[in-house]
């Protein structure tokens, strides 16, 4: 019995390395807003340079919220920086170096919808 488990096992993680993967462009300090046309990822190149992940996720921010005040539908969007995808969702920001790869939190919404390093706020004490 535990044979075939670790041969299972062993199967899954063969199977999952074989995995076709979506790579975002690795570009220093140029930040993408990415968009799926006919099935297809296209990166619209943002003006200027972005010294890091977190100036990049904040001008694709903006982007979102100018959108959302012409009256747009937009609730999450996509973008890419150095070779990492970023995710911008109602919880926060998350990055991931795949589009098929776990997802990880890098900047979170404050109360006002701003956006913080985890952590970085205080909490409120408990009641």
């Amino acid at each position: 019995m535990l044979r075939t488990v670790i041969l299972l096992g062993a199967c899954a993680l063969a199977l999952a390395a074989c995995q076709k993967r979506t790579l975002p462009p690795g570009d220093r300090e140029i930040c993408y807003q990415v968009v799926r046309e006919d099935g297809e990822l296209k990166y619209n190149k943002l003006p200027g340079t972005q010294p890091d992940l977190e100036n990049c996720a904040a001008a694709l921010e903006a982007i979102r919220v100018r959108f959302l005040q012409m009256g747009g539908s937009t609730r999450t969007m996509v973008g890419a920086y150095q070779g990492n995808f970023i995710f911008l969702q109602r919880e926060g920001i998350f990055t991931s170096p795949s589009m098929e790869q776990n997802r990880y939190l890098a900047l979170v919404r404050t109360g006002d919808g701003r956006l913080a390093i985890p952590g970085a706020m205080p909490r409120a004490p408990a009641p």
